[in-house]
Parts: structure tokens; sequence; C-alpha cells
């Protein structure tokens, strides 16, 4: 009987392939093959020679290359296992990741955001072919605002819209992005379309939906059908000059004619060693070298300052001497959100702000993870259980503890103790503990966690949603052999039990915890009043004066 193979896409894979299949990403019609591969990192071109600057790959692991065969079809599903789309697979080939990140990001440095997702979380192997869509992932929100190239270019002409400029955006719109979208559409006489991402962007960006709210009450302020929002689920990959052209392509093919092209475009918020990882402009450059080929023309902007004595704002090239120009960076607005404290009206917009503040809660009204690690027997339990009794007495938030030796007998029955089964029943930890520091609670996890890799993904989940604080208890092994309260070390030292953290199986360190607890040198109480002193620095917890002086009368036996 012929069985199709099944891959479950993750994000990025998800929001290529609804690109490829709405033609978002034509001339595509499906994942590149080898030689397209190849062709772009080396001549930003196709091999028919179609200028084309940013990979499309379907990437998948070792098991499942091993699987797959040139000919083969697969489907493509979501996570929730509806099928998406059919995929005759044309090529099979391990990437060369290497030269992937310095051909299209120019960069080996994993603090940018792809390079880091290149080499930490991308599959080994590519797969390339055509795919057939056999239904679109649903997107029950924002649905009036979701167009394909298609239906907007039927309403442009519906609209008698002629000349149209494309703006791009992964961040909430302030007074400053509302007079640089203004000024351009008025200087070419062309309408706005106002087409953000909501697929992937930045770790560390704002949630779409709050930014979504925003964008839909700046319109407000533009002139009547001037301007028009629509929503783009493109997976960034934050690649600077290249993303830009990518960004180009990607407008005409929604019927754009003109396209707005800032200092940084797509370029990453974190930088590296102080420095940016692409030149400011860099990606005007690129674009206006290639405008006329691809039939979009490039309206360029330099960075809009607010000039305090004429109470506007202009470009950095119009400042007068003797003028104050004032701005402020996302790390000040983020810093002002989270500390509560005021924004000057020309920055934004009411609204706009109203929003934020509401997404961006200050630290102590969100929630966060206590993720305690460390060997068998180091003490992990008896301070995880201490703190959450702490916690409850000074009634703060809702507070739950998950003991992976509680949690195993009910979320991971089905699972054994190789290092597979263990990554995942730490994941599964990890998920539980997303959610409730998600709904704004406390979750105090308490693991052993051998592997470094595991614990960074848990990491890196758990922070999209609030704080993560990793506690290592680092209780040498041979005290921990000593307590051996579970007898697990004297089964695994007779030969009864195998795989033994510690002894025959590794445990790796965590390399920068945000605290570090040896029980031998200190007790309970001491411990636990370091973490309650290391939240209240941190300002995860904001304690009143009456709160700090039952938190001195509470003692931990």
């Amino acid at each position: 009987m012929f069985k199709v193979l099944k891959w479950i896409v993750t994000p990025r894979q998800q929001f290529d392939l609804e690109m490829l299949c709405i033609k978002a990403f034509t001339p595509l019609n499906g994942f590149m093959g080898q030689a397209d591969y190849e062709s772009v990192l080396a001549h930003m071109r196709l091999e028919d020679g179609q200028l084309w600057p940013m990979p499309i790959t379907l990437d998948v692991n070792d098991d499942f290359a091993e699987k797959v065969n040139i000919g083969d079809f697969i489907e493509l599903t979501h996570e929730n296992n509806t099928p998406l789309a059919r995929m005759l697979i044309t090529d099979k080939w391990q990437a060369n990741k290497q030269l992937e990140a310095e051909r299209i990001f120019g960069t080996l440095d994993p603090k940018h955001p792809s390079v880091h997702f290149l080499f930490h979380k991308a599959e080994p192997w590519y797969l390339g072919g055509t795919v057939e869509l056999l239904q679109l992932p649903n997107h029950p929100d924002f649905t009036e605002i979701r167009h394909t190239p298609s239906s907007l270019k039927k309403l442009f002409i519906y609209l008698g819209w002629e000349k149209i400029i494309g703006f791009q955006t992964r961040n909430p719109l302030h007074r400053a992005h509302f007079e640089l979208t203004l000024r351009a559409a008025q200087a070419v006489d062309a309408n706005l379309l106002i087409h953000p991402v909501v697929g992937l962007t930045q770790p560390g960006d704002i949630d779409y939906f709050t930014r979504v709210r925003c964008y839909q009450k700046i319109m407000a302020h533009y002139p009547l059908n001037k301007a028009l929002l629509s929503l783009l689920p493109l997976a960034m990959r934050m690649g600077g000059p290249k993303e830009a052209l990518w960004h180009a392509l990607i407008r005409k093919n929604y019927g754009c004619t003109h396209f707005i092209i800032g200092r940084d475009h797509a370029g990453p918020s974190i930088h590296s060693q102080s420095n940016s990882f692409y030149e400011p402009y860099a990606a005007q450059k690129l674009v206006g070298q290639y405008q006329d080929e691809i039939g979009i023309t490039m309206v360029p902007f330099e960075e809009l300052v607010y000039i305090k004595e004429r109470n506007h704002f202009y470009p950095r090239n119009e400042i007068k001497p003797g003028e104050t120009p004032l701005t402020i960076s996302g790390t000040q607005l983020r810093q002002a959100l989270q500390n509560e404290k005021p924004l000057p009206p020309w920055f934004s917009f009411p609204e706009i702000l109203a929003e934020l503040k509401h997404a961006c809660l200050p630290r102590h009204k969100k929630g966060f993870t206590l993720f305690f690690t460390g060997l068998s027997g180091a003490g992990k339990s008896v301070l995880s259980q201490a703190l959450l009794a702490k916690l409850k007495s000074l009634h703060i938030r809702h507070v739950t503890l998950l003991d992976s030796d509680i949690t195993r007998r009910i979320l991971a029955t089905d699972l054994g103790f190789s290092k597979k089964d263990r990554d995942l029943n730490i994941q599964r930890l990890g998920f539980v503990a997303s959610e409730i520091t998600k709904a704004g609670g406390i979750a105090i996890c308490a693991a052993i966690a051998p592997y470094a890799e595991t614990r960074e993904k848990n990491r890196e989940l758990i922070s999209q949603y609030g704080g993560y604080i990793e506690i290592y208890i680092s209780t040498p092994f041979s005290e921990c052999v000593k307590r051996d309260t579970k007898g697990l070390y004297t089964q695994a030292l007779n030969g009864r039990l195998q795989y033994l953290t510690g002894l025959d199986d590794p445990y790796q360190p965590p390399s920068s915890p945000e605290l570090t607890i040896d029980t031998t040198q200190l007790s309970i109480e001491k411990s636990i009043n370091k973490i309650i002193d290391y939240l209240t620095q941190e300002e995860y917890l904001k304690l009143s004066s009456v709160s700090s002086k039952q938190l001195q009368n509470i003692t931990t036996d």
C-alpha cells in the first residue's frame, strides 16, 4: 500500500508555505531545489536568472531525510495534523549552514537571530520541490484585513488606486512613522499601503495582536481613502539589505508601485559588539541598484527626529545649528513602559501608548518561572517546596509547583530515561510552565534537567511570555551521594540501576544561571531569602513594607 510521509511544519515553514501558496513568493512555486539555493547564495538569483535574494527551503531532521527519496510525495501538515499541502520531492541535500550565514546575512555572529536559528534550530537536511495547496492555515483573527496578492490587487482596482506605496513594519507606529509615511505618499502622489508583518519577527518583539490593534487605531489619523491596512504573513529573517530587496519583490507581487526603505531596513535591533550588523542606508543602496529590474520604485527616507524648537518632525539632515533633536529608542520605550514612566506627547498617539501599556506590563505584574536544576539529592525539591510556602504566605499572585518526580507520573508515563525521552520530559515541563507564565502566574519547576540545550529551549519558550530565572543547585556530587535521599545512588553503585545522572550519565551544569546555591553552604532559610532578594532586586516582586516585615517573620524549617 502506498504511504505518504507526513512532515509537521515548523512555524517558519508554515509562513513560508502560506506565502508560496498565495503567490506572494512569485516566481517560486515551491521550496527551492539545490541548484536554485546555491545560485541564490552565490548571485542573489535563481538558476534561470530571475532575481531572488533569500533562500526559501524546507529543513528536516536526519530521521525524516533518511525515509524520503527523490520523486516521493510528502504531506505538509499543521501541528494539529491538519494537512496544508502536498510536496513533490525533487531535491535532497545537506545544508552548508556556514556558507548560508556568510552569504545571506554577512556574519557568523550568533547574536544575529537568523544565524542563531541556522545553527541552533534549523535541521541539517533541505528538501526541495513544488507544492500543491490543500488548504491555507487558519487565521481566525483580523480576517477583514488579511489579503492575498490577488485579492489586494482587486481591491486597489475597486478603490481606483493606481500608484501604491508600501510600508513595511514589525513595530507599532508612532508619530515619527506616521509623519514619514504621510510625507512619502505625498512626495510621489500615491496611496499608502501599511503592510505590517504578522508572521515571525525578531525574538522579544511586541506580540502581533497588540501591534495590529495599534495599527488599526493609527489608521484613523490618515486622510480618508488615502491609506489601507493589510497584514503580511511573512517569517522575517532580519537580513538587512538583502531582506529589503526581498521585501520589495514581495510588495511588487501585492501590487505596490513604490516601496519605502528606511535607514536600517530589516536590520536586527540586537547589535554585534555594540555595532549594527549592517551599514546605515545599505538597504537603500542595494534596492536602488535593482529597482528598475524588479519594477518597483524605491522611496528612500532618512530617520525623522522631533525638533523641539519647531515642534515637529524633520529628517536628520534638516536639523539647523542650535536646534534640539529628540528621539526615543525602542529600549527607552520599553523601559519607560515597564517602569510605568510617562512619555512625552510628541512621541506617540495616546491610544497607541494605551495599548502598549496594557501589553508591556512591568515585571512585578508579569508571570515568571523559577527553574531549579541540579543533581538528584542536591536539594531542589526541598527548596522549591519552601519557596512555594513563602510566596503563598506573602499572597503574591498564583504560584504552582511543578516537581518533575510528580509531573513525570502524570505527563510522561510513556517516557523512559533515554536522552530523547529525558529531553521530551523537560520540554513538557517547560510547556506547562510557559502557560502558567503566560497567564501571569508563577511557576516553580524542580527537575534534574541534565542537558543544557533542552534547558535553553525552555528559556527561549518561557521568556516570550515573562521572566525566566534559572537556579542551579550546585551541591557537590559527593554530598548528593552521601544524602542519597531516594536511594538511587545505592542502586546504581550496586549495579541495579543504569544511566543515573552524575554517575554514568552526564549532567551539564548551567554556564550562566541567574542564581547558584550550594546547600552545603547555605541553610534552607538563607537559600530562600537569597532567592527572594534576587526577585525583589530584579523587580519580579514588589513587596510592600508590611510584606517585607512579614517576610522577615516567616521561617522555613
